[in-house]
């Protein structure tokens, strides 16, 4: 919206003090043109806007021009920054509108305020996007004009039409009464009900959503941290679960626990390994999470299982055993 464009211009200009219209226009977003209209808007109101000529000019307001947001000490500005900081927000498509709202809240604060809330902030970084060996951390992207409408219709309590994708399924439209909105490491799910059935939806994966105007059936008020959960009990109680029987070196236990769902039995055998009977969602996970142990884990049963991790070994030894 043009308003929310000529506030973030009036708050780009209060902190870096002068700025040219290419600048402007590449903090906005927008083409240089629009900039200029803006600048015309906004003197038109009587902000105190000015062009500077020459090769270092641009556009500044005169000194002493705010706005001022009282009643914040500096630990509660850095808790709004450090939090404004997370990626969180992206996984609902609020990555612009968080920026532009930390912004204003920098710009607000009283000037004895700012510096340290915005230097303290800058010695804290929150989940970068790779990890200490460089490897880039899973980051979903959710479609603007997707989140917009989802946001809507959850907060207006209406029914979502959306255009889903399921996992190995072609996309088909869904109606849904949408109950609210979840995020968990950089991922956005969507708690709905379909037909008066739970149902839990990736945001990634709503390819085109509608607002509805019916209103949505749906509870007054609901616990989402409790409905979070007990999903997650479901989840992890259905599907075709396997149980496994491995012997393994205990240094890479905790990498077993962290993939799979439950441990039924554990007990150390006479030369120091571990023997655990551990259950899996499906055959693929068990494969996948024995996989990545290498010979650090045995799978002693099901047999189908040691099947499938021998073969799979196999392929790879003739795949490096041949000249490149």
């Amino acid at each position: 919206m043009r308003a929310d464009r000529l506030v973030s211009l009036v708050l780009l200009l209060r902190q870096h003090g002068r700025l040219s219209a290419t600048a402007l226009a590449r903090e906005l977003e927008v083409s240089t043109r629009t900039v200029l209209r803006d600048i015309e808007a906004l003197s038109a109101a009587g902000v105190p806007v000015y062009a500077e000529r020459g090769r270092h000019g641009g556009f500044a307001l005169l000194p002493g021009f705010r706005t001022e947001l009282t009643g914040l000490n500096p630990d509660e500005a850095l808790a709004l920054l450090v939090a404004g900081s997370r990626r969180g927000a992206q996984a609902f498509g609020l990555g612009s509108a968080l920026a532009s709202a930390m912004l204003k809240v920098v710009d607000a604060l009283p000037e004895s305020y700012r510096d340290t809330a915005a230097g303290a902030a800058e010695r804290l970084l929150i989940e970068p996007e790779t990890d200490l060996l460089s490897r880039r951390l899973a980051d979903e992207e959710v479609p603007d004009a997707v989140a917009a409408k989802v946001l809507r219709a959850v907060f207006a309590g209406r029914r979502l039409r959306i255009h889903y994708a399921a996992v190995d399924q072609d996309p088909k439209w869904r109606t849904v009464d949408p109950i609210g909105l979840v995020t968990i490491r950089d991922r956005g799910y969507l708690l709905a009900t379909r037909s008066g059935e739970d149902r839990t939806y990736r945001l990634s994966r709503v390819l085109a959503a509608e607002e509805l105007a019916e209103p949505a059936q749906r509870p007054d008020r609901v616990d989402l941290d409790r409905a979070w959960k007990d999903r997650g009990t479901r989840f992890r109680a259905g599907g075709d679960q396997v149980t496994v029987l491995v012997r393994m070196n205990p240094a890479r236990r905790e990498d077993l626990l962290g993939t799979a769902l439950a441990v039924r039995a554990e007990e150390a055998d006479p030369d120091g390994r571990l023997r655990l009977e551990v259950t899996f969602q499906d055959s693929r996970h068990a494969t996948w999470a024995l996989w990545q142990l290498g010979t650090d884990a045995e799978a002693l049963a099901p047999q189908w299982l040691r099947t499938r991790l021998r073969d799979r070994a196999a392929a790879v030894a003739t795949r490096y055993g041949a000249s490149p």
